[in-house]
């Protein structure tokens, strides 16, 4: 994080609606469809926001929320935010990198902001819905001050393919991240990618399911000559981002769904990403890994 990189996550998950029910007013009447609305919420408060392994908000609880519309079509788009202190602590108090250099105005970026618009269709058969889109993940910032190259403007733009599928109670689906800017923050990083596979598990059993995800970020490009970056006192301009930043991910969880749109969720979650790696890049403020194991609770209401 301290270079601006942010190791994210993510994003949100974007489902198609369908189905209509039916209700039987009389014998002799006809059933009448009630219509789903093609338009949903979600809010969820979450201990810590994880984003592909990194805490985005220091191991601070989050607040979170965003809407999706989805067209029968297979058209989706959406919006999602939570709160995140990354950029913030990445600066420092006196509005430089790593809290090193000049003393200057303190840096805010409170929120994420990410819009994505999107097709999903069952095209190659029921359960196995394919889903290509485009990400842009935007954080509204004041006080960054000139790194002299050393980072660049965080907000980042992905597009992204997966395959969803379904096997009986075993869900999923493998997707394929692709940044078409630089990464989080990260000078020369366009071209980096994410391949995740996520699969749930529906026991049956009182609305419980087992979760698991595996991923890999991989940081394209190397480190810009000239740059001045506190990272680079130790590795050294032209180094490969790959081996100061690439890095993989996991969870194993639990989730419980209650009805009425509410849900709660329990997750391990870990990375190797090395607190060394960039010399400070997955450190907190107070030089703790921000990829480091750790247990997650959250509690979700869809509307």
């Amino acid at each position: 994080m301290k270079t601006l990189h942010k190791k994210a996550i993510s994003a949100a998950a974007v489902a198609l609606l369908s189905g209509l029910s039916t209700a039987t007013f009389a014998a002799d009447e006809p059933a009448a469809e009630v219509e789903v609305s093609p338009i949903t919420s979600n809010v969820t408060v979450v201990n810590d926001y994880r984003y592909r392994g990194i805490s985005q908000s220091n191991f601070k609880p989050a607040i979170q929320g965003g809407f999706d519309y989805a067209h029968e079509s297979g058209f989706y788009i959406g919006n999602w935010n939570s709160s995140i202190s990354w950029i913030s602590d990445a600066y420092g108090q006196n509005g430089s990198v790593g809290g090193k250099g000049s003393a200057g105005a303190a840096v805010s970026a409170p929120i994420e902001m990410d819009f994505y618009a999107g097709f999903k269709k069952e095209l190659i058969g029921e359960g196995f819905a394919s889903d290509i889109g485009f990400l842009q993940y935007y954080y509204p910032t004041t006080g960054i001050p000139n790194t002299n190259g050393a980072t660049a403007n965080p907000n980042t733009s992905e597009l992204y393919v997966a395959q969803n599928f379904t096997f009986g109670p075993l869900t999923g689906f493998a997707k394929v991240s692709y940044s078409v800017s630089t990464l989080f923050g990260t000078v020369n990083s366009t071209g980096s990618y994410y391949p995740d596979l996520t699969m749930n598990y529906d026991t049956g059993v009182w609305g419980l399911a087992l979760n698991g995800h595996v991923g890999y970020q991989y940081v394209a490009g190397n480190t810009v000559n000239g740059a001045t970056s506190y990272a680079l006192n130790a590795y050294g301009n032209g180094t490969s981002n790959s081996s100061l930043y690439s890095y993989t991910d996991w969870k194993l969880g639990l989730t419980k769904d209650f009805g009425g749109g509410l849900s709660a969720a329990i997750a391990y979650i870990g990375t190797n990403a090395a607190t060394a790696k960039g010399g400070y890049s997955y450190s907190s403020p107070t030089g703790k890994n921000l990829g480091k194991s750790t247990g997650l609770i959250s509690l979700t209401k869809t509307f």
